[in-house]
């Protein structure tokens, strides 16, 4: 099995995500540092991260946050700023599927499962998002059709949106919002870009996980049918 997968079977993180810890030098095999995500790893190979060891996980456990406003999405923080996973209290180790930034409230999905992790992130997969913001402005006809065909966004990427919805609330706008690859701050750099000023922002869908009546704050874990449905992706 090679280090990459190793670790995402062990709960640290997604494989993609793993190539990165490897490479930046977080990862010893038998004492010896490896740089390779690729390498085997044979049975009784002693694979350590920041020098911790790691043994794949025997059971996969997925929790649904509704992360509240001011918590950095991280499994740890150099600045020892707070964390989605101070908001957690299991014995399993878990880590967060893909991210929201700090002020950016909703739905994240933490598992140890590195295997959904990866489908759920990768970008060939194109898994939606869907997000409600709050605008000072609606967006007209021939801006959603920009966005839906796709927009610059500055550090030569190009972000992808589609508006499902918007309606006027108080001099300001409601928006419903899905994008399917979800890149750093994707729709916070949408706005800017339309000159839309952009009060709040909550994900309210991941893939086929909806947000429910689950406390900011709080966590559950996923039901059977929603364990199921994330297993046909």
């Amino acid at each position: 099995m090679s280090l990459n997968k190793y670790i995402a079977k062990s709960g640290e993180c997604s494989r993609r995500q793993a190539d990165g810890f490897v490479q930046g030098g977080s990862v010893t095999v038998n004492g010896i540092l490896e740089l390779n995500p690729a390498y085997q790893v044979l049975e009784n190979d002693d694979v350590r991260f920041d020098g911790r060891r790691v043994e794949i996980s025997q059971e996969f456990k997925t929790i649904l946050l509704n992360k509240p406003m001011g918590y950095i999405t991280t499994s740890r923080d150099p600045f020892k700023r707070k964390t989605v996973i101070d908001l957690i209290d299991l014995r399993e180790r878990l880590f967060p599927i893909g991210r929201l930034d700090k002020d950016t409230t909703g739905l994240l999905l933490l598992t140890n499962d590195g295997s959904l992790a990866n489908t759920l992130t990768h970008p060939k997969n194109k898994i939606p998002r869907i997000y409600e913001l709050e605008v000072d402005k609606p967006f007209q006809v021939w801006e959603k059709k920009k966005i839906a065909k796709k927009i610059y966004i500055g550090q030569k990427e190009w972000g992808r949106a589609d508006i499902l919805e918007q309606k006027k609330n108080k001099g300001r706008t409601n928006v419903t919002m899905r994008l399917y690859q979800g890149k750093k701050r994707e729709i916070r750099r949408i706005a800017y870009r339309m000159k839309k000023t952009l009060f709040s922002l909550r994900r309210i869908q991941f893939g086929p996980i909806h947000l429910d009546n689950t406390p900011p704050g709080a966590f559950r874990e996923l039901s059977e049918t929603e364990i199921k449905l994330l297993s046909r992706l």
